[in-house]
């Protein structure tokens, strides 16, 4: 910062009004190098649904030809047509080319694709791409063999789904999107809470209207780009028009074509707040039309910031009901804190006018949003991550713990802030110690000397008004700058906007990442979870929810002796208290997936309150057998829960 501390003093071989250009550009090649170190170095997109399942599994050998494959996923998922693919060892199709089949069944999320009949033995491939209910592309490949394996002429695809150009353009102009909405609903909001004389800054305005369009050409970006992002991945299909129809018909497509029509809306509200607003001089009239902003500028960010969440993180996983409103409180706060910092920095750097009063304003908002980006944050923590293992071990939660590092720094720096704005006083436009005062009396009497007589040459007079006008502006300007309680909050302000910069740039890439707890339920997954085989009996643990009154609890299972042949089976259900808790029903079924055994349903007696007991229970063969418990708890709430257990 401290090479710019000489602009703020008085240079005449500096023409005032070109200095700031030195900020706008720092600025830029700050958001060009984070941007390309976050987003460009970064790996595509991680899978935010997992493939926890396949039948036949990775790597294995069946005697004979399946009549269909099978693929289970961690959560939702989007098909079409392709979108599982099976290859014979010559690279020919092995399925019939239909569209994947929804075999879901309760909590599990299972897509199939049939095969031809006859198929001869080798090494079959399996290829798959999907889109996740959060909107990332997800893909991969496994073989299994027929027989025995052989050589096959297919490659493994190594490249990830919405990686590659199309991948990084999406990237940037997803990046893009949240730099425009953050500066425009912020900066919108600090002239109609803090600064309401800053609607008639010319700085103000292009920078509220810039992050429109910036917001606006992003968005256009990510809807043309979206086919080919979850789709070939190549950059010509972004003019696909059959692909950007089925955009339209997908969740995320239909989120950034309401966020288009939000964003008309956001042109009005911008022509009134920069045209009428700002000419407005009567107070009470002003202060109308202020309330009437407020209230339809709030609706219209509001509206914004809800196409991310409809389409993103916050509409899957746990809780959807709470984590979207949460979500969208959580995108405005920052953009009230992060897009007012934005339009605080312009306006200590190209405007005169700006005084202690409004950023006094600003630093409360700022404070307030603070406080509310911390309790949303918080939820949104617990949500993404769940434990505190993945907040260490995955990805998404190392991610996490940076974002948590920059907000500390950010907080720090604005900590700084706060003090220069409370020694900040309003220095008059009529003396200042820091200025050369003989070279403005020069300025104005050269000016003054010029003829006055209106009458005789009214457009020189008219050019005589602009320049006075032009020489009170640079002096008070100059007078301004000259304050060191200014310049020190100047230099401040943009070490704050410098790490914001970085800050969103990381929140970009970790709205990108598979979060926390989804990684590792699908690792549990797919290394099956499985209960260590002991010595006796099988002891599991499975708590459920079934999502109606009194439908939380924990069943608890004991199979005696834990090994092939018959078995007895005790299951107890504990309520939330640890106490019994009846059901109206409970079954179980057993599945030895590798043998392609069951499932065999076990229907359990009542013994007593929360006990339920079964004797005889056939265990064919060892094995890692998946045990399944369907609990029902009243009329219309079930679920089925399941864990893998060893026995043998």
């Amino acid at each position: 910062m401290t090479a710019t501390a000489p602009h703020f003093g008085p240079s005449p071989s500096v023409p005032p009004m070109r200095r700031p250009l030195s900020v706008a550009a720092l600025l830029a090649a700050l958001v060009t190098m984070v941007a390309g170190l976050l987003l460009g170095g970064a790996a595509p997109a991680s899978a935010h649904a997992a493939l926890t399942g396949s039948d036949p599994q990775d790597g294995a050998v069946v005697a004979t030809a399946p009549k269909e494959i099978t693929l289970t996923f961690s959560e939702q998922v989007a098909m079409g047509d392709g979108s599982i693919r099976v290859l014979d060892p010559g690279g020919k199709r092995a399925d019939t080319g239909a569209a994947p089949r929804d075999l879901q069944s309760g909590s599990t999320v299972k897509y199939g694709v049939t095969l031809h009949s006859g198929l001869p033995d080798g090494t079959y491939t399996v290829a798959w791409q999907a889109v996740s209910a959060d909107s990332h592309p997800v893909s991969g490949a496994f073989t299994f063999s027929i027989g025995a394996p052989s050589e096959t002429t297919v490659a493994l695809p190594s490249d990830e789904a919405g990686g590659g150009l199309v991948g990084a353009l999406y990237g940037i102009a997803r990046y893009a999107a949240y730099a425009g909405f953050i500066v425009l609903a912020g900066g919108a909001a600090f002239v109609l809470a803090c600064w309401q004389r800053g609607a008639g800054a010319r700085p103000l305005q292009r920078l509220v209207v810039r992050s429109w369009l910036t917001l606006t050409a992003a968005t256009l970006a990510m809807l043309l780009l979206r086919s080919p992002y979850t789709g070939s991945g190549k950059l010509a299909d972004a003019f696909d028009l059959d692909g950007l129809k089925a955009v339209l018909d997908t969740k995320p497509g239909a989120a950034l074509v309401s966020r288009l029509l939000l964003l008309g809306a956001a042109a009005l509200f911008i022509a009134v707040l920069f045209g009428a607003y700002a000419k407005r001089e009567d107070e009470r009239e002003k202060k109308d039309l202020t309330f009437g902003l407020a209230i339809g500028g709030a609706v219209i960010a509001a509206g914004i910031a809800g196409t991310w969440a409809l389409a993103e993180h916050a509409s899957t996983g746990i809780q959807p009901g709470i984590a979207m409103p949460v979500d969208v409180l959580h995108l405005l706060a920052v953009a009230a804190w992060l897009g007012g910092l934005a339009a605080l920095l312009v306006a200590l750097y190209r405007t005169p006018d700006i005084g202690a009063t409004a950023v006094r304003r600003f630093s409360r908002i700022a404070f307030g949003s603070v406080l509310v980006l911390t309790a949303t944050g918080l939820y949104q923590s617990w949500r993404q991550v769940g434990s505190w293992s993945a907040l260490t071990g995955t990805g998404y939660g190392q991610l996490l713990l940076v974002k948590v590092g920059l907000v500390a720094v950010l907080v720090g720096v604005a900590w700084i802030s706060r003090r220069w704005t409370a020694r900040l006083a309003e220095v008059p436009t009529e003396a200042g110690t820091a200025v050369d005062p003989q070279m403005d009396a020069d300025a104005s009497a050269e000016v003054e000397s010029e003829p006055a007589d209106e009458s005789e040459d009214p457009s020189r007079a008219a050019q005589l008004a602009r320049q006075k006008a032009a020489v009170a502006t640079a002096t008070k300007k100059r007078i301004r700058d000259a304050d060191p309680e200014r310049s020190g909050l100047r230099r401040s302000v943009l070490a704050e906007v410098g790490v914001a910069v970085a800050l969103l740039a990381v929140t970009t890439v970790l709205t990108s990442t598979e979060p926390g707890r989804t990684e590792e339920e699908a690792a549990r997954a797919s290394t099956g979870a499985s209960a260590p085989a002991t010595e006796g009996p099988v002891t599991l643990s499975l708590p459920f929810d079934t999502g109606g009154r009194n439908g939380k609890g924990t069943v608890r299972m004991e199979i005696d002796p834990g090994r092939t042949g018959a078995n007895g089976l005790h299951l107890w259900i504990d309520g939330p208290d640890g106490q019994p808790m009846d059901v109206p029903e409970v079954k179980l079924a057993f599945t030895l997936k590798s043998k392609d055994i069951g499932p065999l349903p076990v229907l359990p007696d009542r013994l007593t309150e929360g006990h339920w007991t079964a004797s005889g229970i056939q265990i064919p063969m060892a094995g890692d057998w998946k045990v399944a418990v369907t609990v029902r708890t009243s009329d219309i709430d079930q679920t089925t829960i399941g864990k893998n257990m060893k026995i043998g």
